[in-house]
């Protein structure tokens, strides 16, 4: 059996990528051990079950890849809804304009079917990108074209050429073509699509492992067989995107950086539909999608050192005792931030410290917005001994991210304990400013919230809403400590199944909520509404 080459550089290359990032030209890249890390959290990532986003979120998530220093950013899908249009084309207006001190600023990604309409739209969203690239694909495996295409190899061949030189005489020169299910797809025919797209002028070639079926070595063998045999594909930069249905996206990735692959997609902690993606470590908060502490690199544990500011003094040594400088890590930084929060000095300067540290948590505030959360901080600053990065970005998520609101809490009263069943009285405001009480009674507490809440949706907007989800994160920090609450909610209405673009399944769509406060019903009604304004405000 022969055996593949490697394509690992040594450590010494591997610093001098770290040290030079190349100059971006499409399809190539100068330095032959830097690898282009490829992001798709905001759009493959989103099709992860309860993972929706809001166009601000999206934002938000954007500049903070920006400021990971990832290469290309794949933005959403333009042409499934108004809303993915409007948050694909503002992230490409804003972070895709966005250039540092070192001259970088990411690619801006809008995917695309292998059709005139798909790729029209894509290149209005992101053609005011610095960097504009359009993804397009097409399926090539039998199974595929047969079933979902109804389309024969030729057909099929034809179609990719066509739209790749159609999206090329829009002003688009930087494009990406994936032939979908390609390691299902006769291999002859894929070595055969991709020679002819790269003729018709695409610059990279992903390939899929679309359903996570390979092997590593059966990647790694597709990788180097695709370099082998396609006409032309020293001319493009030949990129990995595999699926962890059996737990193996990140170990297929490497194997295909090994065979010569000089692009990863990866999403953030590996979400993506079905078992999720290969994973980039970092950004929780808008999917709802908690680490575990003691998870490698990114969780809370990660870093632990107990609080005092004597350790700062010792923050040399820290470069003895850990692989990797924690500095670099969020959770280093919330210690940081908790020395910020326990000063008695913060006024004007204590508002400057908090607004650098939202900006490198990725949020954009305004004076009077930074004013508010500053209020807020501090009041939690008096509750709380400290005060860390999960605890700030509760804090401005609800003032800076969020929606405009269709109904907002108003008040809450509960009567629980052992006498009777729980109930619950509600106020809810929608948002025209009339006010609608309900009350309902449950099996506990927040049952018969949430039934109140349902009780007053149900009436007036008959719009009945099936909880899919239902957690509660650990209070940390002992009894001061914020608790924070996750809802998944779905409509049960079976006419709002809708068919997925890219599977072609009939799934119903969910959205998902968060909110945090001292008080577990407060936080569940709020998150629940949170879910319920994402629904309402969502285009079918």
């Amino acid at each position: 059996m022969t055996t593949i080459p490697s394509m690992i550089p040594s450590p010494q290359q591997t610093k001098n990528s770290i040290d030079m990032r190349p100059i971006y030209i499409p399809n190539y890249i100068p330095n032959p051990y830097y690898v282009r890390i490829f992001d798709t959290t905001l759009r493959d990532g989103e099709q992860s079950p309860g993972a929706a986003m809001t166009s601000q979120e999206k934002l938000d998530i954007a500049r903070q890849l920006a400021k990971l220093g990832v290469d290309v950013i794949e933005a959403g899908f333009p042409c499934s809804s108004q809303d993915e249009f409007k948050a694909v084309k503002m992230i490409a207006e804003e972070v895709g304009n966005d250039v540092d001190d070192n001259g970088y600023v990411p690619v801006i990604v809008g995917i695309a079917r292998c059709n005139q309409k798909d790729i029209e739209t894509a290149w209005e969203a992101v053609k005011h990108a610095m960097r504009p690239k359009i993804s397009t694909f097409i399926a090539t495996s039998p199974i595929h074209m047969e079933h979902k295409l109804g389309k024969s190899k030729e057909e099929v061949l034809q179609i990719a050429c066509k739209m790749v030189k159609f999206a090329r005489n829009l002003g688009c020169h930087d494009i990406q073509f994936v032939p979908e299910d390609a390691t299902r797809s006769e291999r002859d025919f894929l070595y055969q699509i991709l020679g002819e797209v790269i003729k018709a002028g695409v610059t990279t070639v992903a390939i899929p492992d679309t359903v996570g079926i390979t092997m590593p070595w059966e990647y790694g063998r597709l990788i180097a067989d695709i370099k082998a045999n396609t006409p032309g594909i020293e001319n493009v930069v030949l990129s990995s995107h595999c699926h962890n249905d059996l737990g193996l996206a990140v170990a297929n990735t490497l194997e295909g950086v090994r065979a010569g692959a000089r692009q990863l997609e990866v999403t953030i902690n590996g979400i993506g539909e079905r078992a999720g993606n290969a994973s980039l470590e970092e950004v929780e908060k808008y999917t709802g999608m908690y680490l575990q502490p003691h998870k490698a690199l990114v969780g809370a544990n990660a870093f632990v050192h107990e609080s005092g500011i004597h350790q700062v003094l010792f923050l040399p040594l820290i470069l003895l005792v850990t692989l990797i400088s924690s500095i670099t890590f969020p959770p280093f930084r919330s210690f940081l931030m908790k020395l910020i929060a326990s000063s008695s000095s913060l006024h004007s300067s204590g508002r400057a410290a908090l607004r650098k540290r939202l900006e490198e948590l990725g949020f954009q505030l305004k004076d009077d917005e930074i004013n508010r959360v500053f209020f807020n901080f501090k009041a939690l600053g008096d509750k709380k001994k400290r005060v860390t990065d999960e605890d700030l970005r509760t804090l401005v998520s609800n003032e800076v991210t969020h929606i405009e609101p269709i109904w907002k809490l108003g008040d809450l009263q509960v009567i629980s304990g052992t006498l009777g069943l729980p109930s619950t009285t509600i106020r809810l405001i929608n948002m025209n400013g009339s006010t609608h009480v309900a009350c309902s009674i449950g099996q506990g507490s927040v049952d018969s919230a949430l039934k109140a809440v349902n009780f007053i949706v149900k009436e007036l907007m008959q719009e009945p809403i099936k909880l899919v989800e239902y957690s509660v994160t650990t209070i940390k920090n002992g009894i001061d400590g914020i608790v924070t609450t996750y809802v998944v909610i779905c409509r049960e209405n079976s006419n709002y199944e809708s068919t997925s673009t890219l599977s072609q399944e009939n799934v119903h769509p969910t959205f998902s909520g968060t909110a945090a406060g001292t008080d577990v019903v407060v936080s569940s009604v709020e998150a629940y509404i949170a879910a319920l304004n994402k629904m309402l405000g969502s285009k079918e």
